[in-house]
């Protein structure tokens, strides 16, 4: 289990994660209204086409995983950790685009999840139990 300091140094690696990531993106130009030159505007499809690049930068590691590939861009490195680093770069500029406190969800839900009876070894070796 995780000591309250260890929680509270996540979220606040989370937080700074999240806001440099997010900070990148609008530099690259990526909240930029192409045509307007103008902030884009954050809507519910927005959103949804933000999250469906995470899940395609997922969908990216299984294949660099299933076909233990290295990466094309970064050739030293496994394309697994390439593009799940690329999801946690997605998911912390989307959470800065939306004003998020990921840091602090992560560290709540780790608090969470440590306590959980179904994440117990023993509960998790009955029959039914989370495998995986």
């Amino acid at each position: 289990m995780l000591t309250e300091g260890e929680l509270f140094l996540i979220e606040r690696a989370g937080n700074k994660l999240q806001e440099q990531c997010h900070e990148a993106s609008k530099r690259g130009g990526w909240w930029t209204d192409l045509a307007t030159g103008e902030p884009v505007k954050i809507t519910k499809e927005l959103v949804g086409s933000k999250l469906m690049l995470v899940v395609t930068e997922v969908a990216e590691a299984m294949e660099g995983n299933r076909k233990d590939k290295m990466d094309d861009h970064l050739p030293h490195r496994k394309m697994i950790e390439v593009e799940l680093a690329d999801a946690v770069i997605r998911i912390g500029d989307l959470a800065g685009a939306l004003g998020l406190d990921l840091g602090g969800a992560i560290a709540e839900k780790m608090r969470y999840n440590a306590n959980r009876a179904d994440h117990k070894i023993e509960n998790r070796m009955k029959e039914g139990g989370k495998k995986v």
